[in-house]
Protein backbone atom coordinates (compact mmCIF):
# COMPACT_ATOMS: atom_id res chain seq x y z
CA UNK A 1 0.00 0.00 0.00
CA UNK A 2 2.52 2.80 0.86
CA UNK A 3 4.00 2.60 -2.57
CA UNK A 4 0.94 3.67 -4.28
CA UNK A 5 1.58 7.54 -2.89
CA UNK A 6 4.68 9.18 -3.00
CA UNK A 7 6.27 10.30 0.41
CA UNK A 8 8.08 13.25 -0.14
CA UNK A 9 9.51 15.18 3.08
CA UNK A 10 9.41 18.93 4.09
CA UNK A 11 11.57 19.05 6.37
CA UNK A 12 14.19 20.70 3.87
CA UNK A 13 11.81 23.29 2.67
CA UNK A 14 14.22 26.05 4.27
CA UNK A 15 17.05 24.89 2.45
CA UNK A 16 14.99 25.11 -1.08
CA UNK A 17 14.05 28.01 -0.27
CA UNK A 18 17.71 29.47 0.18
CA UNK A 19 18.50 27.73 -2.76
CA UNK A 20 15.65 29.59 -4.65
CA UNK A 21 17.17 33.02 -3.08
CA UNK A 22 20.47 32.13 -4.30
CA UNK A 23 19.34 31.30 -7.83
CA UNK A 24 17.49 34.56 -8.17
CA UNK A 25 20.34 36.86 -6.96
CA UNK A 26 22.42 34.55 -9.46
CA UNK A 27 20.07 35.84 -12.31
CA UNK A 28 19.31 38.85 -11.37
CA UNK A 29 23.42 39.91 -11.57
CA UNK A 30 23.92 37.89 -14.76
CA UNK A 31 21.12 39.43 -16.92
CA UNK A 32 21.49 42.85 -15.31
CA UNK A 33 25.13 42.93 -15.86
CA UNK A 34 24.27 41.38 -19.03
CA UNK A 35 22.50 44.69 -20.06
CA UNK A 36 24.32 47.62 -18.71
CA UNK A 37 27.55 46.30 -19.77
CA UNK A 38 25.82 46.04 -23.28
CA UNK A 39 24.40 49.55 -23.65
CA UNK A 40 27.71 51.04 -21.62
CA UNK A 41 29.95 49.57 -24.73
CA UNK A 42 27.55 51.15 -27.29
CA UNK A 43 26.98 54.28 -26.17
CA UNK A 44 29.09 56.19 -22.98
CA UNK A 45 25.58 58.62 -21.92
CA UNK A 46 25.59 57.65 -18.26
CA UNK A 47 21.58 57.97 -18.27
CA UNK A 48 21.08 55.82 -21.14
CA UNK A 49 23.01 53.13 -19.44
CA UNK A 50 21.43 53.95 -15.88
CA UNK A 51 17.89 53.46 -17.62
CA UNK A 52 18.47 50.92 -19.19
CA UNK A 53 19.51 49.18 -15.99
CA UNK A 54 17.02 50.00 -13.95
CA UNK A 55 14.48 48.81 -16.63
CA UNK A 56 16.19 45.35 -16.74
CA UNK A 57 16.55 45.18 -12.38
CA UNK A 58 12.78 46.49 -13.05
CA UNK A 59 11.18 43.85 -15.47
CA UNK A 60 13.75 41.58 -14.28
CA UNK A 61 12.44 41.44 -10.72
CA UNK A 62 8.82 41.25 -11.60
CA UNK A 63 9.14 38.35 -14.07
CA UNK A 64 10.44 36.71 -11.31
CA UNK A 65 7.96 37.42 -8.83
CA UNK A 66 5.30 36.19 -11.19
CA UNK A 67 7.13 33.06 -12.34
CA UNK A 68 7.44 31.59 -8.90
CA UNK A 69 4.01 33.24 -7.78
CA UNK A 70 2.66 31.17 -10.50
CA UNK A 71 5.18 28.20 -10.11
CA UNK A 72 3.60 28.18 -6.19
CA UNK A 73 0.11 28.86 -6.59
CA UNK A 74 0.30 25.23 -9.13
CA UNK A 75 2.31 23.55 -5.98
CA UNK A 76 -0.64 24.97 -3.45
CA UNK A 77 -2.68 23.86 -5.84
CA UNK A 78 -1.63 20.44 -5.97
CA UNK A 79 -1.21 19.98 -1.67
CA UNK A 80 -4.69 21.34 -1.36
CA UNK A 81 -6.16 18.99 -3.84
CA UNK A 82 -4.03 15.86 -1.72
CA UNK A 83 -5.38 16.71 1.34
CA UNK A 84 -8.44 16.33 0.12
CA UNK A 85 -8.11 13.39 -1.32
CA UNK A 86 -6.82 12.38 1.71
CA UNK A 87 -9.64 13.70 3.36
CA UNK A 88 -12.00 11.40 1.23
CA UNK A 89 -10.13 8.23 1.69
CA UNK A 90 -10.16 8.93 5.63
CA UNK A 91 -13.46 8.76 5.52
CA UNK A 92 -14.53 6.38 3.09
CA UNK A 93 -11.34 3.79 3.99
CA UNK A 94 -10.00 4.16 7.35
CA UNK A 95 -9.60 0.69 7.60
CA UNK A 96 -7.62 0.75 4.70
CA UNK A 97 -5.98 3.76 5.60
CA UNK A 98 -4.57 2.56 9.06
CA UNK A 99 -3.35 -0.24 7.04
CA UNK A 100 -1.27 2.05 4.57
CA UNK A 101 0.02 4.40 7.95
CA UNK A 102 1.29 0.87 9.47
CA UNK A 103 3.00 -0.23 5.89
CA UNK A 104 4.70 3.02 6.01
CA UNK A 105 6.31 2.85 9.49
CA UNK A 106 6.98 -0.94 8.54
CA UNK A 107 9.10 0.34 5.60
CA UNK A 108 10.94 2.74 8.33
CA UNK A 109 11.88 0.10 10.47
CA UNK A 110 9.35 -0.21 12.94
CA UNK A 111 8.47 -4.04 13.68
CA UNK A 112 4.68 -5.07 12.45
CA UNK A 113 3.67 -4.90 15.93
CA UNK A 114 4.88 -1.30 16.69
CA UNK A 115 4.09 -0.28 13.68
CA UNK A 116 0.60 -0.83 14.01
CA UNK A 117 0.59 0.22 17.44
CA UNK A 118 1.93 3.62 16.33
CA UNK A 119 0.05 4.35 13.21
CA UNK A 120 -3.04 3.37 15.35
CA UNK A 121 -2.38 5.72 18.34
CA UNK A 122 -1.20 8.84 15.60
CA UNK A 123 -4.07 8.55 13.50
CA UNK A 124 -6.22 8.64 17.29
CA UNK A 125 -4.84 11.80 18.09
CA UNK A 126 -4.85 13.15 14.42
CA UNK A 127 -5.36 11.03 11.55
CA UNK A 128 -5.30 13.87 8.51
CA UNK A 129 -2.12 15.41 9.79
CA UNK A 130 -0.86 11.51 10.40
CA UNK A 131 -1.24 10.99 7.37
CA UNK A 132 -0.07 13.96 5.61
CA UNK A 133 3.09 13.68 7.13
CA UNK A 134 3.66 10.03 6.50
CA UNK A 135 2.51 9.83 2.87
CA UNK A 136 2.83 12.90 1.56
CA UNK A 137 5.23 15.59 3.83
CA UNK A 138 2.36 17.87 4.14
CA UNK A 139 1.18 19.98 6.99
CA UNK A 140 -1.82 21.01 6.03
CA UNK A 141 -1.57 24.75 8.79
CA UNK A 142 1.78 25.75 6.60
CA UNK A 143 1.56 25.33 2.93
CA UNK A 144 3.19 27.33 0.73
CA UNK A 145 2.51 30.78 0.29
CA UNK A 146 2.79 32.15 -3.66
CA UNK A 147 2.65 35.59 -2.48
CA UNK A 148 5.81 34.79 -0.14
CA UNK A 149 7.67 32.90 -3.00
CA UNK A 150 7.04 35.78 -5.15
CA UNK A 151 8.06 38.80 -2.98
CA UNK A 152 11.58 36.44 -2.23
CA UNK A 153 12.23 35.80 -5.48
CA UNK A 154 11.89 39.49 -6.53
CA UNK A 155 13.34 40.46 -3.54
CA UNK A 156 16.52 38.24 -4.56
CA UNK A 157 16.44 39.19 -8.21
CA UNK A 158 16.68 42.73 -7.08
CA UNK A 159 19.91 42.23 -4.53
CA UNK A 160 21.53 40.65 -7.16
CA UNK A 161 20.52 42.83 -10.00
CA UNK A 162 20.98 46.37 -8.08
CA UNK A 163 25.09 45.71 -8.10
CA UNK A 164 25.92 45.73 -11.66
CA UNK A 165 23.71 48.87 -11.91
CA UNK A 166 25.21 50.71 -9.03
CA UNK A 167 28.94 49.53 -10.23
CA UNK A 168 27.96 50.98 -13.75
CA UNK A 169 27.86 54.81 -12.37
CA UNK A 170 31.37 54.61 -12.03
CA UNK A 171 33.85 56.95 -14.17
CA UNK A 172 33.70 55.91 -18.14
CA UNK A 173 37.25 54.59 -17.97
CA UNK A 174 36.88 52.11 -15.11
CA UNK A 175 32.93 51.41 -15.78
CA UNK A 176 33.22 48.10 -17.78
CA UNK A 177 36.11 46.47 -16.08
CA UNK A 178 34.58 47.09 -12.70
CA UNK A 179 31.94 46.23 -13.42
CA UNK A 180 32.94 42.83 -14.98
CA UNK A 181 34.91 42.17 -11.53
CA UNK A 182 32.09 42.81 -9.21
CA UNK A 183 29.67 40.74 -11.18
CA UNK A 184 31.91 37.63 -11.60
CA UNK A 185 33.53 38.18 -7.58
CA UNK A 186 29.38 38.43 -7.03
CA UNK A 187 28.65 35.33 -9.02
CA UNK A 188 31.49 33.50 -7.58
CA UNK A 189 30.29 33.89 -3.99
CA UNK A 190 26.53 33.07 -5.15
CA UNK A 191 28.42 29.79 -6.91
CA UNK A 192 29.95 28.85 -3.42
CA UNK A 193 27.29 29.37 -1.35
CA UNK A 194 24.87 27.11 -4.03
CA UNK A 195 27.11 24.81 -3.72
CA UNK A 196 27.45 24.64 -0.28
CA UNK A 197 23.55 24.71 0.50
CA UNK A 198 23.27 21.35 -2.00
CA UNK A 199 26.00 19.88 -0.09
CA UNK A 200 28.59 19.20 -3.38
CA UNK A 201 32.02 20.47 -3.77
CA UNK A 202 32.27 24.10 -4.25
CA UNK A 203 35.20 24.38 -7.22
CA UNK A 204 33.41 23.08 -10.24
CA UNK A 205 29.84 25.06 -9.86
CA UNK A 206 31.61 27.82 -8.94
CA UNK A 207 33.89 27.76 -12.35
CA UNK A 208 30.71 27.06 -14.23
CA UNK A 209 28.67 30.35 -12.67
CA UNK A 210 31.55 32.50 -13.24
CA UNK A 211 32.21 31.41 -16.43
CA UNK A 212 28.54 31.35 -17.52
CA UNK A 213 28.38 34.89 -16.43
CA UNK A 214 31.32 36.13 -18.21
CA UNK A 215 30.44 34.25 -21.37
CA UNK A 216 27.26 36.53 -20.90
CA UNK A 217 29.11 39.54 -20.22
CA UNK A 218 31.31 39.12 -23.12
CA UNK A 219 28.56 38.22 -25.73
CA UNK A 220 26.63 41.67 -24.76
CA UNK A 221 30.05 43.70 -25.12
CA UNK A 222 30.42 42.49 -28.37
CA UNK A 223 27.16 43.27 -29.52
CA UNK A 224 26.74 46.43 -27.90
CA UNK A 225 30.66 47.53 -29.35
CA UNK A 226 29.40 46.67 -32.71
CA UNK A 227 25.77 48.74 -32.53
CA UNK A 228 27.92 51.87 -31.19
CA UNK A 229 30.73 51.47 -33.55
CA UNK A 230 28.14 50.97 -36.56
CA UNK A 231 25.67 54.48 -35.09
CA UNK A 232 22.90 52.25 -34.29
CA UNK A 233 23.29 53.23 -30.53
CA UNK A 234 25.45 56.31 -29.58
Amino acid sequence: MSSVEPHPRSSQNWLSALRAGVLGANDGIVSVAAVVVGVAAATSDRGEIVTAGGAALLGGAVSMALGEYVSVSSQRDSERAMIHQEQVELATEPAAELDELTAIYEAKGLAPGTARQVAHELSAQDPLGAHLDAELGIDADDLVSPWRAGAASALAFLAGGILPVLAVLLPETVRIPVTAAVVLVALAATGAVGARLGRSPVARPTVRVVMGGALALAATYALGTVLGTSGVVG
